[in-house]
């Protein structure tokens, strides 16, 4: 006993204490929560709120660790006495911070799958970033975030290598602090309840801390049967123990029409008529000078502003130990660029994280709030505002229209010309269509680590999603928008639905390390329990003076629609030795979608990570600081895409166009509706190999992938034969797809001092998909494919294809010949394919050929920031390169028929039309499919930190930023950025001036 006893005074004599400050090495100001650790034991502490320590070390420390999220860990000698200590910012993800999966966390280092994080200093800037997923476009390799037009509050299209399915879903799905989101989208891709149908657009992007992405099956699967397009987790603010913090942010911008279409000046026009017109076109010329895209465009004011509050409460001793809190409140207010567009959007958010009894308890309650007010503005004027004649006025004096002047039917002053194009003005200030929009969403979560086996813990999880949305469309009976064939003019519509999705997950974790077996043990295993039932109120339409327009009687008194599913998922991830890792996941989903003989869907997956940097043939390298092999294999599933009850036999209602008329009284029919007792789940099978690596103590840090994933039983809608079904095309499990594809991506600290730093990342992903299997008889040689994508001039024409052997939606057009002497395409002239002396048209033509394809096999992302003293610069761009682009603006507008219309007006047209002379539309010809590859800067931000104003207390930051800063490309439209590679003249998308100021205090 006297020998232990000197041994441990000999020990303790031989400690010593050390105290010191770590500092941003930007502003001087303390960090709270950084780590210092004695190096190679568990002896450590954590900075206070000032970001200041003490800590008693071994006599035998030599060395601290001192590490912090989002900055460059720095290990320094122990020393004596106080000290401090300067952190400098660092845009690579440190190997230690803690990643979100599905249903748990890890160290990014000890991630066997292809996961990636984007938090919140890293996100895109700029008031116009309304939306979480416009945060991370351009920064993660194979995420493609495209922007659907410059409307406010419009939805991106996001995709996670690529597509997964054809008619399927290609949504990622999103998880918030743990709810899996409804995206509350129909299997066409519009929304059931107009203005919430994407979840992203009602969450305020100041309130979101991190999006993490689950690219490969491995790390998907967990999710099951709506995982097979990837997932996003997006996890959001919350509150740390101390004082209460305030921040407030406050962004006011100006959005300005970043390119117009070229279109004829009104001099041009004239000569052209003048020159080529008969005397009646002439004479409908008109003597004005308008610019119509003036006239409908307008610099759009936004105002984003936010105040948030964090903090923590002081517990009861032995009962509550804290309770960290974080509330926000949000408003946005954006005018669009076209005129009478507006978003108002109210966010509040209220996070509560509570922990009992010594941490064994922990409560995590979330709660976000959204209510928007938008006025949606007549798109149809962007296309009329090109195709108007500007030798037409605004207004004509004694017009019954309202005074607007509009083109007239022959012979009648009164009565609009139906073939005419509208007045744009008209089209914008006599329609009012207003919605309202509420979107509450949270979740209650309850961990408990159990007291007499506290490696086990028990979690459940409680979810809500309610939506609501509502709105009407008026337009006055004097608007020859909405001129009726009868008595019945103009137009009051109303509409209304709502969403409830519940959300109820139960789960046992358990997480042991067993050091006498150099092994650490992490397994969950759940259930889960999904209910959505959505409700839309259809109404009849009415007319300005109130009267039932003959034909729009509603349906039902509401549709519902509700569908409900149930998991059982497991995961085990075993570590041994900290070298060798290997992570398994099963999930079981039944969906309420199929008919019980294929209702539950079975969806495995596997992988494996080898460190071999903790190799011992690898410690003492001076080249690698990280080095990790991976492999994975797993399963996801499909339901989206069909309906909730399309595998029952039904008869439902006829439509509003399909009634049947007795004298003056219309009646509905029922009808027989297509059903498939045999849908059951599209499965894809993804494999994965990837390499995580780092160089000088991981300044440099990426990784490299490749990927191979294989959908079969896709749910596809093809034309069936005639008497097989009640419809002549039906949406089955037909087909194969086969995509595979390598990303590259390395992100780097080029320069760190006291004075400056500056990072750099970039990504690169390359895909190659192609339709593998499409019907059921695949020696029908007149079969060419499903034709596919939207309709071009008229219903029915569609020039994209769906064939085995090409990518999906590759375009289906006719060749073009051309003058050997000028380069022109002559008219009509196309190539003869089968060499039968007849051109035929597509779709189904064996005269027409696949050319090219709407997706880009490359796209890369560009992301740097220089940080110098107070002052840092930032910049985002991004690159699609080999992708195509329909160009229907001018396969409509660029040809005579469009400017002497034969219906007695007067167009204009673009400039474009000078390099074809086409007199008729050629909508077939491939002269049409432009090369839209394009490298856009994204986003330029300034920044300057004043660090602590007004006595040392208040954190002062100024920005100003652009947005859409420049786009290069060889593509003659406005924008080459089109998801689908049919450009029909979508909303422009705007240049954004922003100026910011945020104060901290």
């Amino acid at each position: 006993m006297s020998l232990l006893l000197f041994v441990y005074s000999f020990s303790f004599a031989q400690s010593r204490t050390i105290s010191g400050k770590i500092t941003d090495a930007t502003d001087g100001t303390g960090i709270p929560g950084v780590s210092i650790q004695v190096k190679g034991t568990k002896t450590g502490a954590t900075t206070g709120n000032d970001g200041s320590f003490s800590m008693t070390v071994p006599g035998s420390a030599t060395t601290l660790v001192i590490s912090s999220v989002g900055y460059t860990t720095r290990e320094i000698p122990v020393g004596s006495g106080s000290f401090n200590v300067t952190l400098v910012k660092s845009s690579a993800t440190s190997l230690n911070d803690v990643v979100v999966i599905g249903y748990g966390t890890v160290k990014q280092k000890d991630l066997t799958g292809s996961v990636a994080t984007v938090t919140s200093k890293d996100f895109q800037q700029g008031a116009a970033i309304t939306s979480a997923d416009e945060l991370i476009a351009g920064k993660l390799a194979g995420v493609s975030v495209t922007s659907n037009g410059g409307q406010p509050g419009a939805a991106a299209t996001v995709r996670i290598r690529g597509l997964s399915s054809l008619n399927g879903n290609n949504d990622p799905l999103y998880v918030i602090d743990g709810v899996p989101m409804q995206s509350l989208k129909n299997p066409d891709g519009t929304s059931t309840i107009p203005g919430v149908a994407d979840p992203l657009s009602m969450i305020n992007p100041n309130d979101i801390e991190s999006e993490t992405v689950l690219k490969d099956a491995s790390a998907a699967a967990i999710y099951g049967s709506r995982a097979s397009s990837g997932v996003i987790l997006i996890t959001t603010k919350k509150g740390r123990s101390g004082a209460p913090k305030f921040n407030f942010n406050t962004q006011v911008g100006a959005s300005v029409i970043a390119k117009e279409e070229s279109v004829l000046s009104t001099d041009q026009l004239k000569a052209y008529v003048n020159a080529n017109g008969t005397p009646a076109q002439i004479a409908e010329m008109g003597g004005a000078n308008t610019n119509w895209q003036n006239e409908i465009y307008q610099t759009g004011i936004i105002s984003n502003s936010n105040i948030s509050m964090s903090g923590g409460l002081n517990g009861m001793k032995g009962i509550m130990n804290s309770l960290p809190y974080y509330v926000s409140l949000g408003y946005l207010d954006q005018a669009g660029i076209l005129k009478t567009d507006n978003l108002q959007r109210t966010t509040a958010s209220i996070r509560l994280n509570p922990s009992f009894f010594d941490n064994y308890l922990k409560i995590d309650i979330n709660a976000n709030g959204s209510h928007t007010n938008t006025r949606f503005a007549n798109q149809a004027a962007i296309g009329a505002a090109v195709s108007m004649a500007p030798t037409q006025p605004i207004y004509e004096k004694g017009s019954p229209f309202g005074g607007y002047f509009e083109w007239t039917a022959n012979g009648s002053d009164t009565i609009p010309n139906n073939n005419a194009t509208r007045n744009p003005v008209a089209l914008l200030n006599q329609y009012n269509s207003t919605s309202i929009a509420n979107r509450l969403f949270g979740n209650v979560e309850i961990d408990y680590k159990i007291h007499f086996l506290p490696d086990l813990h028990v979690n459940l999880n409680l979810g809500l999603d309610e939506s609501k949305g509502q709105g009407n469309v008026n337009v006055p009976a004097d608007a020859a928008q909405q001129w009726g064939t009868t008595t019945n003019h103009g137009q009051n519509y109303q509409y209304m639905g709502t969403n409830h999705n519940t959300v109820l997950e139960f789960k046992l974790n358990y997480l042991k390390d067993i050091p006498d077996i150099k092994s650490n043990i992490n397994a969950i295993a759940g259930y889960g329990y999904y209910n959505n039932l959505g409700t839309t109120y259809n109404y009849a339409q009415f007319d300005s003076k109130g009267d039932t327009i003959p034909g729009t009687a509603p349906l039902y008194p509401t549709t519902i629609q509700e569908n409900t599913m149930i998991s059982y998922f497991g995961r085990l991830i075993y570590t041994y030795d900290d070298k060798y890792i290997l992570t398994a996941s099963l999930r079981t989903d039944g969906s309420s979608r199929f008919p019980s003989t294929n209702r539950f869907g079975v969806f495995p997956a596997v992988a494996v990570a080898w460190k071999l940097n903790e190799e011992s043939f690898m410690k003492n390298s001076t080249t690698f600081s990280t080095l990790k092999v991976r492999a994975s294999y797993g399963v996801t599933g499909n339901q989206d895409g069909i309906g909730n009850y399309g595998y029952i036999p039904s008869y439902s209602l006829s439509s509003n166009g399909s009634q049947y008329q007795f004298g003056n009284s219309f009646y509905y029919m029922y009808t027989p509706a297509l059903f498939d007792g045999n849908i059951k789940w599209e499965q894809t099978a993804s494999t994965n190999i990837g390499i995580d690596y780092g160089f000088l103590h991981n300044r440099i840090i990426g990784s490299i992938e490749y990927y191979y994933k294989n959908t079969t039983d896709m749910i596809n809608s093809l034309f069936i034969p005639d008497g097989t079904n009640f419809s002549n095309k039906a949406t089955a499990n037909i087909g194969n797809m086969v995509s595979k594809g390598a990303e590259f991506s390395i992100s780097a600290v080029a320069i760190q001092s006291r004075t400056i730093t500056w990072n750099l990342s970039f990504n690169i992903a390359y895909e190659d998909i192609k339709i593998t299997k499409l019907t059921n008889n695949s020696s029908d040689p007149t079969f060419f494919g499903d034709a596919t994508g939207p309709n071009v001039g008229a219903t029915g024409n569609t020039i994209q294809m769906n064939t085995v052997g090409y990518t999906p939606n590759a375009f289906f057009v006719l060749q073009q010949i051309y003058n050997q002497k000028s380069g022109m395409p002559i008219e009509g002239l196309y190539v003869d394919q089968n060499r039968d002396g007849i051109i035929s048209s597509p779709p189904s033509s064996p005269d027409a050929y696949h050319y090219k394809t709407p997706f880009a096999p490359v796209i890369m992302g560009f992301s740097t920031s220089v940080t110098y003293l107070k002052w840092s610069l930032s910049t985002v761009l991004r690159a699609n390169i080999g992708n195509y682009v329909y160009n229907n603006v001018a396969a409509n507008v660029a040809v005579q028929r469009s400017i002497l219309n034969p219906n007695n007006f007067i167009s204009n047209t673009i400039t474009s039309y000078t390099s074809t002379n086409f007199i008729n539309n050629q909508y077939y010809s491939d002269f049409y499919v432009e090369n839209g590859s394009f490298l856009k800067m994204d986003n330029l931000s300034l920044n300057y930190n004043f660090g602590n104003i007004i006595n040392n207390k208040v954190k002062l930051n100024i920005s100003a930023s652009c947005q859409n800063v420049f786009v290069v490309t060889k593509y003659t439209g406005i924008d080459p950025e089109i998801y689908g590679g049919v450009d029909s003249n979508i909303y422009p998308k705007p240049r954004t001036y922003t100026l910011g100021l945020n104060l901290g205090f």
